[in-house]
């Protein structure tokens, strides 16, 4: 059997196990919030495109923060936007669809990619293309029992689940042996509106509490 070319995920999102998913209105919103997510110990974040003007803030963003936190860009659709993000220096690529184009342009700019979906079929594509993982999304709808479905026919595969994951579950997914998880609105908040940031900080170190290999998930 042929050996996959699969780029892995940066080793301070492998060790870390959480990706911190960050949405907002306005790309010139994040400073601030990664800032006080760097100081509570997260080493992942997920800026997505459906952000206006992520892929503009990003050189900067890296220059700034480049050295504390592994800088992902999500919600990838297009080839162009990640043959983009990868020329800007993004650290990997998130999609929330699992497509051969989207695939085919990580390999060939050298990043990794983690592409989403649901059904065996779609999570099996995405790993046999040469995907560092894969994004279970949205995880809500399984749950972690869903993981030791996959394990039995996919034994290898790599999962991060998102969509819906607080604390709670962030923890029983990686009890399941999920490779990480991702997660959003749950850890940030109203951050993002102007909300406490030091009630964001909180927050952030909790899931760290939880999703650190030392905290025994």
């Amino acid at each position: 059997m042929t050996s996959i070319e699969r780029p892995t995920l940066p080793e301070r999102t492998a060790a870390a196990r959480l990706i911190v998913v960050i949405r907002g209105e306005r790309a010139d919103q994040y400073a601030p919030v990664l800032e006080t997510l760097a100081g509570a110990g997260i080493r992942s974040v997920e800026l997505t495109l459906s952000t206006p003007g992520t892929l503009d803030e990003l050189p900067g963003l890296l220059e700034r923060f480049g050295d504390q936190l592994d800088i992902g860009i999500g919600t990838v659709t297009d080839p162009d936007d990640l043959r983009r993000a990868a020329e800007l220096g993004a650290h990997y690529i998130v999609t929330p669809i699992t497509r051969a184009d989207l695939l085919d342009a990580a390999t060939e700019a050298g990043i990794a990619i983690v592409p989403g979906g649901l059904t065996p079929s779609e999570l099996h594509t995405g790993w046999a293309a040469g995907a560092a993982a894969v994004k279970v999304f949205p995880a809500s709808v399984v749950g972690p029992g869903y993981l030791k479905d996959l394990r039995g026919p996919f034994p290898g595969i790599r999962v991060i689940p998102s969509g819906g994951v607080d604390l709670e579950a962030a923890g029983a997914w990686l009890q399941a042996g999920a490779d990480a998880v991702s997660v959003g609105g749950p850890l940030l908040g109203d951050a993002l509106k102007g909300g406490d940031l030091g009630a964001l900080a909180d927050r952030a170190a909790r899931f760290v509490g939880v999703t650190t290999r030392e905290a025994g998930a």
